[in-house]
């Protein structure tokens, strides 16, 4: 659940139309959650199998497969925000996030504008528009949020990752904050599970700690956001479900509980998280053990520049991948 006392977050991380018009506003007046993210792959599962979308998408006949997934998108988020308002109303966090077209990763203008254009459309103030954390994403963020409006970094694999998104927040928060200002917030998504989904078979064959290497680097990440002393921007812990059955449902959740962030998770996973009893942060980490750790990986010939790179680049052809096969399907 959401504790306020200590300043950690609880978003879920799942979009779909009858969900949202249903047992969504039960989880935030319970004070579960209060926050959500959407992402390519999200979208594409819900408008592709859900037929709460059926009767919206015949009247969008003549419209191009891109415009027809902004309508149906541009109103679910709309529905969340509405639903958050009250959260966002109270400083209660109450966003939700809505990620630009992926096949714009490598495009800054096009991000800027397509982020604008969504806000604009959505036209709810507790809307963080997501944007991947590359060469291009780095300036769209820093003009997005100089406008006024909130980023969710997201697909942030590496500590030079969070370091140059901390950059290009503080400098957007800046020129906001100088024009006038107002309520604008970041967050910095760090992917978690993804590390060891890809390193767990090499590393035990080595002998070595599994399940580990996503939780070390995302604390790594968090102690630099934290260093950072901005309270607008937080790190938000990501890709926090578990594949199969060898850790429990909400592992990543508790290992990575800590003041001052937010974590999103599916719907299975919060419901496992909230099913036992709460457990005290354990996050910071001290920077010395985290370092320890990764030095034992490279001494074992582990180049985690490669898996960053890996990771970065399997993430941002999987959105890309997910996206066009929603388009194709609305043709």
């Amino acid at each position: 659940m959401v504790n306020r006392d200590i300043g950690f977050s609880l978003w879920l991380d799942f979009v779909e139309r009858d969900y949202l018009k249903n047992e969504f506003s039960s989880l935030i007046e319970k004070g579960i959650i209060n926050g959500a993210t959407s992402n390519p792959s999200i979208f594409a599962s819900a408008i592709t199998t859900s037929p709460a979308y059926k009767e919206q998408l015949e009247s969008l006949e003549g419209k191009s497969p891109k415009e027809k997934y902004e309508d149906l998108a541009v109103d679910d988020i709309r529905t969340a925000a509405q639903a958050l308002r009250s959260s966002y109303d109270e400083g209660n966090d109450g966003y939700i996030s809505i990620e630009v077209d992926p096949f714009l990763s490598n495009d800054t203008q096009g991000t800027i504008e397509e982020g604008k254009r969504l806000f604009a459309a959505i036209g709810e103030p507790n809307v963080m528009v997501k944007v991947p954390a590359t060469e291009a994403g780095y300036d769209a963020m820093t003009e997005l949020l100089s406008n006024g409006i909130s980023v969710n970094a997201t697909l942030i694999f590496s500590p030079k990752q969070a370091q140059k998104c901390l950059k290009a927040m503080k400098r957007g928060l800046d020129d906001f904050e100088s024009s006038g200002g107002g309520r604008c917030e970041a967050v910095i998504s760090v992917f978690v599970s993804r590390f060891d989904r890809l390193l767990d078979s090499d590393l035990e064959k080595e002998g070595l700690d599994v399940a580990k290497t996503g939780i070390y680097n995302a604390a790594k990440i968090y102690n630099i956001v934290e260093a950072n002393h901005t309270p607008s921007v937080r790190t938000l812990f990501a890709s926090t479900g578990v594949k199969g059955d060898d850790l429990p449902a909400d592992y990543y959740m508790r290992e990575l509980l800590a003041p001052h962030s937010v974590n999103t998770a599916p719907l299975a996973t919060i419901e496992a998280y909230i099913a036992t009893e709460a457990s005290a942060p354990k996050l910071p980490i001290d920077d010395a053990v985290i370092n320890g750790y990764f030095t034992k990986l490279s001494d074992n010939g582990f180049d985690m520049d490669e898996v960053y790179k890996t990771l970065l680049d399997d993430g941002l052809v999987a959105f890309e991948k997910a996206f066009q096969e929603m388009l194709d399907t609305l043709k």
